[in-house]
């Protein structure tokens, strides 16, 4: 989605998209001799203005075309269970007033830790410290850049960069957002096959260094087009769903159910998580 409400980012969206439009335009994406990414027109119009910049469903769009008959039927029997409201927020919310969260009945909250194996969020410790300390419970995520490294490479920068676990019922397990490319092609060049494997090294990775099923956070649209709806996670990974609508809608393969739904960025990123409280911290506790 073209996204200019993101909290604290119009005016630096459409600044940065005027700047960028005019040193390349007429240019593919691509990447600079110093390695830093360029990002697409797309992802300059969401705010987007250079490497490291990406947020957790940066392309969702919330006018998606109407589910069929079956799928609102399967949607609404999922999200008539008990939900667990959260929000999700990267560097583009700054220091967040995690009381007033709070005080809005947010449980949980999700926080971008990394991007590829050089990005840290800088608001990283206020936005992550800040959550546990109100009562939440967080965890952390890392922004997938597969055509940057490998999947193991990036497991580890992110474990070792605020996206490790600890059985505390206050920590969740590490988020694998991988989504549309904010900096080039659609599947970062990668075939299905090989966009399965990196997905596949990254997670057995990041349980290694953890001892926990890293949650993936996709859209249903990507994860069949760059994986080939691949059922291969379903029976260990939990599913954190971004569909900005009223129902989460057809899930990838091999989910029954979702763990998270990102449904909306209005005013940040709203979630739900599939349960009640004690389920959340049940998640929490592994």
């Amino acid at each position: 989605m073209k996204r200019s409400r993101r909290h604290r980012a119009a005016t630096l969206a459409a600044a940065a998209a005027t700047l960028l439009a005019a040193t390349t335009a007429g240019a593919a994406p691509s990447t600079a001799s110093s390695g830093a990414p360029h990002p697409t027109d797309h992802a300059q119009r969401a705010g987007i203005a250079r490497g490291g910049d990406a947020f957790m469903g940066w392309s969702q769009d919330s006018t998606t075309a109407a589910p069929t008959q079956k799928q609102a039927a399967d949607a609404s029997t999922l999200a008539a269970a008990t939900q667990t409201p959260g929000i999700d927020v990267s560097k583009w919310q700054g220091n967040v007033d995690w009381a007033s969260y709070w005080s809005q009945g947010k449980k949980f909250a999700y926080v971008k830790a990394t991007e590829g194996t050089t990005y840290q969020n800088p608001y990283f410790a206020q936005q992550y410290n800040g959550s546990y300390n109100v009562g939440m419970v967080r965890g952390s995520y890392h922004f997938a850049l597969p055509d940057n490294s490998s999947g193991t490479a990036q497991a580890d920068w992110f474990v070792d960069h605020g996206g490790g676990w600890s059985a505390d019922g206050k920590t969740l397990p590490g988020v694998l957002d991988i989504e549309y490319d904010p900096y080039g092609a659609t599947c970062y060049g990668l075939s299905q096959a090989a966009m399965t494997s990196w997905i596949a090294a990254f997670t057995s990775r990041y349980k290694a260094r953890t001892g926990r099923d890293a949650v993936i956070y996709s859209t249903t649209s990507w994860w069949t087009t760059c994986t080939g709806n691949t059922s291969q996670f379903g029976a260990t990974n939990p599913l954190w769903i971004a569909r900005y609508n009223t129902t989460p809608g057809t899930l990838p393969a091999g989910w029954s159910y979702y763990t998270f739904w990102q449904y909306s960025d209005n005013p940040v990123d709203q979630d739900y998580f599939n349960g009640d409280l004690a389920g959340l911290q049940r998640l929490a506790l592994g």
